[in-house]
C-alpha cells in the first residue's frame, strides 16, 4: 500500500480513537459514570457498536485510556513547572500547587471516588504514578538541600506524604479550600527549629 494511504487510514483511526474517548469523558462529566454505556458511546460518537468494539473491548478500557492520557498530560505540565521555576522553595510551592488544582479539577468535572477508583486500579497507572512521585521527590530534595524544607525525613517519605494529603484536594469545595490544604501541606514540610 502507498504510504500515504497508510498515514491517512492511521490518521482516521486516531481521529474515530479520539471522538471515542471525548464523548465518552463528555458522557461522563455531563451525566455520570453510569451513562456511559457501549451502546450510548457508539450512537453519541456517531459510529456502529461493531466499530466501537474494533477500537476497545470496554467502557472501562475507554476510561483508562483516556486517564492515561491525561496523566501524561498532567506528569508534563508539572515538569515544566519544575524546569521554569529557578528557586527551589517557589519550585516546591509551585509544583504541589499545580497538583493540588489538577485533583480538584478532575472531581469537579465529575470523575470522583468512583472513577478514581476505576482508573486506579489499573498497571496502566503505574508507571505514571512512579513518575509523579519522582518529580516530587527531587522537587523536595532540591528544597531540602536549599534548607526550604525539613531534612530529617527522607525525601521519598516526604514525597509520599505530599501526595497522600493533597489527595484530599479532590474532596474539597473551592480553590481557596486547596490553597489552604497546600498551604498546611507546605508548612508539615517546614524546616525543624532548633530550640535551646
Amino acid at each position: 500500500m502507498p504510504r500515504l494511504w497508510n498515514e491517512t487510514i492511521e490518521a482516521h483511526r486516531r481521529d474515530v480513537r479520539d471522538a471515542i474517548l471525548e464523548t465518552t469523558m463528555k458522557l461522563v462529566a455531563d451525566e455520570g459514570l453510569r451513562s456511559a454505556t457501549m451502546s450510548r458511546i457508539a450512537e453519541e460518537t456517531g459510529i456502529g457498536r461493531a466499530t466501537l468494539y474494533k477500537y476497545f473491548p470496554d467502557v472501562d478500557a475507554i476510561l483508562v485510556t483516556w486517564h492515561g492520557r491525561h496523566v501524561t498530560a498532567h506528569l508534563e505540565q508539572l515538569a515544566t513547572i519544575r524546569e521554569r521555576t529557578a528557586d527551589p522553595g517557589a519550585r516546591l510551592d509551585a509544583v504541589l500547587a499545580a497538583y493540588a488544582q489538577i485533583v480538584h479539577g478532575m472531581s469537579r468535572h465529575g470523575f470522583g471516588a468512583e472513577f478514581s477508583a476505576l482508573v486506579h486500579r489499573d498497571e496502566q497507572v503505574a508507571e505514571p504514578r512512579r513518575q509523579l512521585h519522582g518529580l516530587v521527590r527531587d522537587v523536595l530534595a532540591d528544597a531540602a538541600a536549599a534548607g526550604h524544607v525539613r531534612d530529617d525525613t527522607a525525601a521519598d517519605e516526604l514525597a509520599t506524604y505530599c501526595l497522600h494529603a493533597l489527595a484530599a484536594a479532590g474532596d474539597l469545595p473551592s480553590h481557596a479550600a486547596v490553597e489552604r490544604l497546600v498551604a498546611l501541606t507546605l508548612a508539615g514540610l517546614a524546616p525543624r527549629r532548633v530550640t535551646t
